[in-house]
């Protein structure tokens, strides 16, 4: 029996580009050898797409980059081609996949892009599709939708950026809005890229400048004090909860550098909170998943309030695979070993494409 073909995507024009190529490395590892013929198509921080044949050990240093051996590649938006064109010596080949697996954070990736391009090319992929990944990635969007359903979220304000040709007089309407600290965060971003906390006023227009260098739209939100706690969804048609877990974290709030570089949080699973609020945490994470329109896998982020209130912080509908990361440490507290999650994330996939395509 033939083996599964699998294009892994990695890297990726975004701010998350290192970190996703320390997921891709985790999930090419990880893939059972005698199911699936693993294709690896790199995204470089210019936007160049290349295949890259060489060891996969060099991928999440970013090394992969100077294989003299990687060609220009790109996957073909035409159904009829059903997988990637490959530059080769002047030559053009084709190569036919049977799935995609995007491991990408962050724009240009994770924000219903490459989702497009998919559906257009009619190849089934890992994840949620592109109104999904969008409407996640922009928080403006998220909070909209949430608010719609009555799921409980920070109250928030966004500003634009014809907003900072006034953002004295807009800075100090949400101040007396919101009051302090609050956090202000790029509307699409993920991995804490951009985010800061703001205790004052001119801190605040000091965050709003720093988002706006990630993103055109800025979302400000109130500061909710209270124990942060992340849950995995999986699934399609049926999908499931896992138990919740904790991030007890050292910094002032959980950071890019909590998340991947000093290794500075602690994990709790499951979290150390009443049976009653784990038990809201994991159906407002469903309930959301559902009127986000996600598929496939997302991680759902809350915060726990000291009188018992549950707030959805954001959703990540690729969140990260590396070895300290929440999603694939929630599911094998469940029973699903990595390599057991990254398969049935890709036979899901195919038999969703099924119904679909």
């Amino acid at each position: 029996m033939s083996k599964i073909k699998v294009a892994v995507l990695f890297g990726g024009v975004s701010s998350e580009h290192d970190i996703s190529l320390i997921s891709a490395s985790n999930v090419i590892e990880n893939m059972p050898k005698d199911k699936y013929e693993v294709i690896c198509i790199g995204i470089t921080k210019k936007g160049r797409w290349l295949y890259y044949p060489g060891d996969v050990s060099n991928i999440a240093s970013g090394e992969w980059e100077k294989d003299t051996d990687c060609s220009s590649a790109i996957i073909s938006p035409d159904p009829l081609h059903k997988g990637i064109i490959i530059l080769e010596n002047g030559e053009y080949t084709t190569r036919k996949v049977d799935v995609v697996f995007p491991v990408l954070h962050g724009k240009n990736g994770e924000d219903g892009t490459v989702q497009g391009l998919l559906d257009l090319s009619r190849i089934p992929y890992v994840g949620c599709g592109l109104l999904a990944s969008a409407s996640c990635m922009d928080k403006t969007h998220t909070h909209s939708v949430l608010d719609y359903n009555n799921i409980r979220t920070a109250k928030w304000r966004m500003l634009g950026l014809r907003d900072l040709n006034h953002l004295d007089r807009k800075c100090a309407e949400i101040a007396d809005d919101l009051g302090f600290p609050v956090f202000v965060k790029p509307a699409n971003a993920g991995s804490s890229i951009g985010i800061n906390k703001a205790n004052d006023l001119e801190a605040l227009k000091e965050a709003v400048k720093i988002a706006f260098s990630h993103d055109n739209k800025v979302v400000i939100e109130e500061f909710i004090k209270g124990q942060e706690l992340e849950v995995a969804v999986f699934g399609y048609d049926s999908p499931f909860a896992s138990f919740v877990g904790e991030i007890a974290k050292s910094n002032d709030f959980y950071d890019y550098e909590s998340k991947y570089i000093n290794n500075s949080v602690k994990l709790r699973i499951p979290a150390e909170i009443p049976d009653e609020s784990a038990k809201a945490i994991r159906e407002t994470a469903l309930s959301a998943y559902k009127a986000m329109g996600c598929k496939g896998l997302s991680r759902v982020d809350f915060f726990l309030t000291d009188d018992g209130e549950v707030i959805l912080n954001e959703i990540n509908t690729m969140p990260g695979f590396t070895s300290i990361s929440m999603y694939p440490k929630l599911m094998e507290d469940l029973g699903m070993t990595y390599s057991y999650l990254i398969d049935k994330l890709i036979e899901q996939a195919i038999d969703n494409a099924e119904r679909n395509y």
